[in-house]
């Protein structure tokens, strides 16, 4: 009766255990599954915004092949939408980093809306104007209203860039350079010849900002989308930023030339192709540019 009793009990406890080890692997699967579906759908929202993007700049694209002149409110929009593009495609793939490239996505289309409404209200004006006057007088009148509508807006842009409480980066260049054992540097755009990448910018003066130390973050991404230099990480808030050096400088309120030099770590040649330049003040993209090495 004793043996009986033991054998009952042994067997229910062993059907508990496999209900249990059942119910754990039918757990562990629905994890696995929904963290699957999770990244999928991450990864299709990233293409749907690299994508939103893409066609944003095309946009533009077209807008400055239409213009006869060059208009640099175009010129400088399609350049942030391209810089975002480029670092999009290089981000970590999650809900924050994604959150914060739509985020300015919603921005930059606004800005769109403005910039070209614009573009299309000079359109206008040049259509008219051309129209209208055709002796070589007034064209010269026409060019110097052209000119002082341009001054104008340059005027402006001034304005809301001295405006501004943050430091940004203008005349953003790079290019390799070979290193002589005297120190002598000599500019390069063969990829093979190059000893190092030299990165070079202007520090715009802003009276807004005090003078003290300061600090923006470069990125250089080259032609197979890894990051050079440093490749370290910092995070600002929910902002997780990769770059490849800190150019780090005081700041005296007086426009400020600034180069820094991106060393290749592995003993590798640097690749051939289109490398892509960004500088970023804090999370906020400033400046963006491209040079190739053949």
């Amino acid at each position: 009766m004793t043996n009986n009793t033991a054998n009952t009990g042994l067997k229910v406890a062993l059907g508990i255990a496999i209900v249990l080890f059942i119910g754990l692997s039918i757990f562990s699967s629905s994890l696995y599954k929904n963290s699957k579906e999770t990244e999928k759908q991450l990864t299709e929202e990233k293409a749907t915004v690299l994508k939103d993007l893409t066609a944003m700049s095309a946009q533009y694209e077209v807008a400055m092949g239409e213009s006869r002149v060059v208009n640099q409110n175009l010129v400088e929009a399609k350049a942030r939408i391209d810089g975002l593009i480029d670092s999009l495609k290089v981000s970590e793939t999650n809900i924050k980093s994604l959150w914060r490239y739509k985020s300015k996505y919603i921005a930059l289309q606004k800005e769109m809306d403005i910039v070209l409404a614009e573009n299309d209200e000079l359109k206008v004006r040049n259509v008219l104007l051309s129209s209208s006057l055709d002796s070589t007088k007034v064209r010269l009148e026409e060019r110097t209203m052209f000119t002082d509508s341009l001054l104008m807006q340059n005027t402006e842009l001034a304005n809301v860039v001295e405006n501004a409480s943050v430091l940004n980066a203008l005349n953003l260049k790079g290019f390799g350079v070979i290193e002589r054992s005297s120190g002598k540097l000599i500019p390069t755009e063969r990829a093979r010849r190059s000893d190092k990448l030299r990165i070079c910018f202007t520090v715009a003066k802003n009276k807004l900002v005090k003078a003290g130390d300061k600090e923006l973050y470069v990125q250089v991404i080259d032609p197979k989308n890894n990051i050079l230099g440093a490749n370290e990480q910092i995070t600002f808030g929910e902002d997780i930023l990769n770059y490849s050096v800190i150019s780090k400088f005081n700041y005296e309120d007086v426009n400020l030339d600034i180069c820094e030099f991106i060393i290749n770590k592995t003993d590798n040649d640097f690749e051939e192709g289109r490398y892509r330049v960004n500088v970023f003040n804090g999370a906020d993209l400033v400046s963006s540019s491209q040079f190739i090495l053949k």
